[in-house]
């Protein structure tokens, strides 16, 4: 055989092999990865629940929520994730994946935290419940917030469980955590309520400037569940009667305000 032979039997093995560790290096799909475990204790700002999750889009932009909610813009250099967050500290996580949907990275040094990928393609930010665009209401206020501002918080906190259960629906996945992530609202399998304001999650509070604005909130939510009905979508796929639900819901707190609502 020719060394020209040889060259071309060799040269697309190699190109085939390069690309393999392009794509699980740097992927060239947006990828989502989902907390499970970690093998030590974690430091009391590092709040991981089955909720917690970082996205790394292929536009090179990302989002997470590690107790704190974060975006920017990632790379990878290596076996380091790098991440620029648009406010805050660079990050720097070792990480390393032992198989195609799993993603071993020290969050925290000397703790391996394990994550599970999930499946992550959106045609538009608005579809994507891991979207800056639908987690706006993740970022605290560092203020005192208007009515209509408590009220855009709660509109957008719709529209990301809307995504999120849509996202599940498409994925036909076998289900989904709903106790981690922080919300007014205990979700069933068939429904949901409002909780009392004892009882809301110590980081949904976080979110608001004041007890004030919290209690505001709540009352907002109790005043549609009290005079407005959600008609609950009729039909035995549990995702399907939440996005439906949680549309309702969406439009109700939009369409129930006042045309203006005054500066408190």
């Amino acid at each position: 055989m020719s060394v020209k032979s040889i060259v071309r039997t060799i040269f697309p093995c190699v190109m085939l092999l390069l690309s393999s560790c392009m794509n699980l290096f740097f992927p060239a799909h947006p990828n989502l990865w989902l907390y499970t475990y970690s093998n030590g204790e974690l430091p009391p700002g590092c709040r991981l629940t089955p909720a917690s999750f970082v996205y790394l889009g292929a536009d090179k932009k990302y989002t997470l929520d590690f107790g704190t909610f974060q975006f920017g813009t990632w790379r990878q250099k290596s076996d380091t994730l790098l991440l620029f967050p648009v406010s805050g500290k660079n990050g720097q996580w070792l990480m390393k994946y032992p198989k195609n949907n799993e993603l071993e990275m020290q969050v925290v040094a000397g703790v391996v935290s394990d994550f599970s990928g999930s499946a992550a393609t959106f045609g538009t930010p608005a579809d994507n419940p891991f979207s800056v665009q639908n987690n706006q209401w993740r970022i605290p206020a560092t203020a005192k917030e208007t009515s209509r501002a408590i009220r855009e918080r709660l509109i957008n906190h719709c529209a990301y469980w809307k995504a999120y259960f849509k996202w599940a629906l498409d994925n036909s996945l076998a289900d989904v955590d709903v106790r981690g992530t922080p919300t007014p609202l205990k979700i069933y399998g068939n429904g949901f309520e409002l909780k009392p304001i004892d009882d809301l999650p110590e980081q949904w509070l976080h979110y608001f400037y004041d007890t004030a604005d919290c209690r505001l909130a709540n009352g907002m939510i109790s005043d549609i569940f009290r005079h407005q009905n959600i008609a609950w979508p009729q039909t035995d796929n549990r995702y399907k009667m939440f996005v439906g639900a949680f549309e309702q819901l969406e439009n109700l707190l939009r369409e129930n305000g006042p045309k203006e609502e005054p500066t408190r």
